[in-house]
């Protein structure tokens, strides 16, 4: 897949001075591929709305509604109007996959009309670099998705390229449904019988991230709650 055919959409909520640094080096390298970047801001202070502004090939969009949902519809489809013929969806937080990954995960996804959704999935070595519990977690959420989906892989790393026809499957997403839009969207891409595609890669956790204290495994038992439940509410009949 050629870059060109790609735009993306991503959503930022900054909360803290170590946070807002981080998404300032991640967003400016990702500003750097030249792609067209949609991103709904949560609530962040002014001054980091003014820098998404100034980045290049950046537009920042309002929410379309209450929380992470209403964010990403919001980026997603004004990434749509775009009309490339795939959207990647990312965290603004992957400064390691934005910088030197980002280019050869598109270049390794078919440009195909029936590939769906390419995930870019950590490989066993880049796994094991996660955070105890996470790896608990997202290692059983990835095993329930491969026999869901019928796909193996890593579901949980994070950035993913879509079809522009999925587009419209955001309209069945619940409002309070979080992290589960993901799942969501990759049940319903094999409903539409679209390919559900991984690539794995070197994908390792920040040296920064690699401390959890409770507060960080109450998150991660939230993200599994919130991603079983899209797959129970898409997969009826995947």
């Amino acid at each position: 897949m050629n870059i060109s055919e790609v735009s993306v959409a991503t959503v930022t909520l900054v909360r803290r001075d170590d946070e807002e640094r981080l998404l300032r080096a991640s967003l400016d390298l990702l500003s750097r591929t030249g792609m067209r970047v949609a991103v709904s801001d949560g609530g962040s202070r002014p001054e980091f709305v003014d820098f998404l502004r100034g980045l290049e090939s950046f537009t920042v969009v309002p929410p379309a509604g209450a929380g992470l949902v209403g964010q990403v519809r919001a980026s997603v489809g004004a990434a749509a109007t775009w009309r490339t013929a795939f959207i990647l969806y990312t965290e603004p937080d992957k400064r390691t996959f934005f910088d030197g990954r980002l280019a050869g995960f598109v270049a390794s996804a078919p440009p195909d009309a029936s590939t769906g959704v390419v995930l870019a999935s950590r490989d066993e070595r880049s796994f094991s670099t996660f955070p105890a519990f996470q790896q608990r977690t997202e290692g059983a959420f990835n095993a329930i998705c491969s026999d869901l989906l019928g796909e193996g892989g890593d579901y949980c790393y994070g950035p993913f390229l879509m079809n522009q026809l999925l587009v419209a499957e955001l309209d069945g997403v619940k409002s309070d449904l979080g992290w589960g839009w993901r799942p969501f969207m990759f049940a319903r891409a094999r409903r539409r019988g679209l390919s559900l595609l991984h690539h794995a890669g070197d994908f390792p956790c920040p040296a920064d991230q690699r401390h959890e204290d409770e507060s960080d495994r109450i998150h991660r038992l939230r993200q599994l709650r919130q991603n079983l439940e899209g797959l129970i509410t898409s997969c009826t009949g995947c």
